[in-house]
């Protein structure tokens, strides 16, 4: 990790020191309220439960503290990139999305952003460069991408992108900000859902989008309250809790796929492995000049469909579940939503067990598979 973000870890567990009085609680308060008490002109004041929340914007001066940038807290990752689209869009525009991405935004743009008179087209991550961004109003960009792991030059495509007058959003789920920042290399919006690593106990629903510009801020959180997608108070208690962990999290989980990815390779019931941290992955010099860690995600192929599901039931150290980033290991054969993979790829998300004895479970299970 670089000194700089080491350093804003460190101060991170204590950015609300500054604003305690003597006696004040340390933990941070869950302000469960929908009205607050307002005689007289409202203006300068809290006024309603979707404008504002006390515990929703201290989640958010941790996560704009991460990526040192202005922070807008939604109820799932989905809702965060929703309104990055939205509060930027109308009729006749057209957006650039990745093909082989996580499918939901894809979904979205199909159903709903066509219908508006939106158009999109799609790339593969790996070639997202090819073509230019000419007459494209948002870029959008997953990296690594999610399931397959490829990569993109963040700072490519963002120059390129605003040179071609587009907005750039990097949707940086899988890396967090300690494991890649990409408004450092010159995205406009930052979006995640952090209902994976930045939570890490799998027992929420939350997203956001970060920004250095404030006029897009200002747009964003606009949305927010207009179209009513707001988080609960609760929920934003849960995800600053996880927020205070992550850094130790997503250390130790990247450790342990570090560990894991070469063992998978050499393993015989193991026919392909993409993971960035292997020296001899497509994607491996890329990820070296941008991110600081290469990830806690291994994309494996076993032989065909009933390989990876037995793998998968057969491990007792793997949870069989969609979504990623969690404290437990997890797994799921990707080809059952669709994506475009191999029936019997495996998407599997490294957790924070002890390293060796989770190597031997999923070695033995994946003895079991041959």
């Amino acid at each position: 990790m670089a000194d700089e973000m080491k350093l804003r870890a460190a101060r991170m567990l204590h950015l609300r020191q500054s604003g305690l009085a003597k006696g004040d609680p340390v933990s941070l308060s869950l302000a469960m309220t929908s009205v607050y008490h307002l005689p007289g002109e409202p203006a300068g004041h809290r006024q309603y439960g979707r404008f504002d929340n006390p515990t929703w914007e201290a989640t958010e001066d941790l996560l704009g503290h991460l990526e040192d940038a202005r922070c807008i807290a939604f109820p799932s990752g989905m809702a965060a990139i929703t309104a990055s689209l939205l509060a930027f869009l109308k009729a006749g525009d057209r957006v650039l999305l990745p093909s082989d991405g996580y499918y939901t935004p894809r979904v979205l743009a199909d159903r709903f952003l066509s219908g508006l008179g939106i158009a999109f087209d799609t790339r593969p991550t790996a070639s997202f460069l090819d073509g230019g961004f000419d007459d494209y109003r948002i870029v959008f960009a997953e990296t690594p991408s999610n399931p397959g792991l490829d990569i993109v030059d963040l700072a490519a495509v963002s120059k390129q992108a605003k040179a071609a007058g587009a907005i750039m959003v990097a949707d940086n789920t899988t890396m967090t900000p300690f494991g890649q920042r990409p408004l450092d290399l010159g995205a406009d919006l930052v979006v995640a859902a952090d209902t994976k690593a930045a939570n890490g106990h799998s027992d929420v629903l939350f997203g956001h989008v970060t920004t250095r510009d404030e006029a897009m801020h200002g747009a964003i959180a606009d949305w927010r309250k207009l179209s009513g997608a707001i988080p609960g108070p609760f929920e934003a208690w849960q995800v600053h809790r996880g927020i205070e962990t992550l850094e130790l999290r997503f250390s130790r989980m990247c450790d342990n796929a570090e560990m894991l990815a070469p063992r998978l390779r050499e393993h015989k019931a193991v026919s392909a492995l993409r993971y960035p941290g292997l020296p001899d992955d497509p994607a491996h010099n890329l990820a070296r000049m941008q991110m600081d860690r290469f990830g806690f995600l291994i994309g494996l192929t076993l032989k065909d469909a009933a390989k990876a599901e037995a793998f998968i039931d057969g491990c007792e150290m793997i949870q069989p579940a969609t979504s990623f980033g969690g404290l437990h290991t997890s797994a799921e054969r990707r080809a059952r939503w669709g994506d475009e993979v191999a029936p019997g790829f495996v998407r599997l998300s490294v957790g924070c067990e002890p390293p060796e004895p989770l190597w031997q479970a999923i070695g033995d299970a994946l003895d079991a598979a041959v």
